[in-house]
């Protein structure tokens, strides 16, 4: 598919070889939605080399994600300008020759090594006074319903009019990978559900992966408990109650998540990034939504499903971090029994049974 006519792109520009640097948002789930604007400038631009940068936690991701070149690692704190780190950050880019750096998050912060790289063209949205940071501006990004159409205008011709339909992220994982991860696990080849209870906030995360990891187990499958570090605590709980065929694959690389998605043959997530990356995959998924909305948070890969309570919430959706009313039950009101239904319904869709 080509979001372009003949008349969006210029000889001059298809015959452009000088490097972009997109600087995206930094959160798990954001940085994979944000490969659609890799692929939107692949087509604009076929033979402009294309880099992100990144965190450490999201680097691995890069490896997955046609069409981009190179990652640049570089981890700024968060909470301060750390003005040192953003100009030791400007040198490396400076050497790079980048000929536009395209800055999603609208802070003034994301927009100051670029500027100090001297970058020629900086494109942005308006936000935070980043006058003399950006000097392409998008405007109207309140008026874009949904996180593919705000990035993608920023790849767009000026004046353009915003496609129907944009590519969606893509992460391709090599089957011999998957196969020696699969191998040095000593996972087998039964059929798989990834569980992925994380998430960023309290309130995004449902109440019954350990009942679900149970039910799913005795109904013959192997049950994999997926995340970070923070979900170790969780995924104990969950191996506990699941019994043998559940596993813990929580751990601290990003990649070893990435590398159980691909290998699982579905997964159930919360709102998570680790959802974005399952979608992503092509791995069939089921995303369980509280406080969120699907219309704006769900990937921008098609789910196999998206779970939310049936009774009626009257605060839902709050997209508040920690639930200050109804006692959580947007989420507590999601039977583990449902969930497990509608996997086993998923599969059997996909022609795979338990084995």
């Amino acid at each position: 598919m080509n979001i372009y006519s003949e008349n969006d792109v210029t000889i001059e520009e298809a015959a452009d070889t000088r490097p972009i640097l997109i600087i995206p948002y930094m959160w798990i789930g954001d940085f994979v939605r944000g490969h659609s604007l890799v692929r939107v400038l692949n087509q604009r631009w076929p033979n402009r080399p294309i880099d992100l940068l990144t965190t450490t936690l999201c680097a691995p991701l890069i490896d997955y994600m046609p069409g981009v070149r190179a990652g640049i690692v570089w981890d700024l704190p968060r909470s301060r300008l750390a003005l040192a780190k953003q100009r030791a950050l400007a040198e490396k880019l400076r050497a790079r020759n980048y000929g536009t750096a395209i800055v999603l998050p609208r802070t003034w912060k994301s927009a100051i090594a670029p500027t100090l790289a001297a970058i020629p063209e900086r494109v942005g949205f308006v936000g935070e006074m980043r006058f003399g940071l950006i000097n392409r501006w998008r405007w109207g990004e309140k008026a874009l319903p949904r996180m593919i159409d705000k990035i993608g205008a920023l790849a767009l011709p000026d004046r353009a009019v915003l496609p129907t339909e944009w590519p969606v992220p893509q992460l391709k994982v090599p089957a011999e990978d998957v196969s020696r991860f699969r191998q040095a696990r000593g996972l087998g080849q039964a059929t798989a559900v990834a569980l992925a209870p994380g998430s960023v906030g309290a309130a995004k995360r449902w109440t019954y992966y350990a009942q679900a990891a149970r039910i799913l187990a005795k109904r013959g499958f192997d049950v994999w408990v997926v995340g970070g570090p923070g979900e170790k605590a969780l995924a104990t709980e969950i191996v506990t109650e699941g019994g043998p065929r559940v596993r813990d694959l929580t751990g601290n690389d990003l990649r070893h998540g990435i590398l159980a998605m691909a290998a699982a043959q579905l997964a159930i997530s919360n709102d998570s990034g680790l959802m974005h990356v399952a979608a992503a995959l092509g791995t069939p998924t089921i995303g369980i939504f509280g406080p969120t909305s699907p219309y704006h948070w769900a990937p921008l890969n098609p789910l196999a499903a998206t779970v939310q309570t049936r009774t009626v919430v009257p605060c839902q959706p709050c997209h508040r971090p920690i639930c200050t009313m109804n006692d959580h039950r947007c989420m507590r009101e999601i039977p583990a029994s449902d969930v497990v239904d509608i996997a086993e319904r998923v599969l059997a869709q996909a022609h795979i049974g338990a084995r």
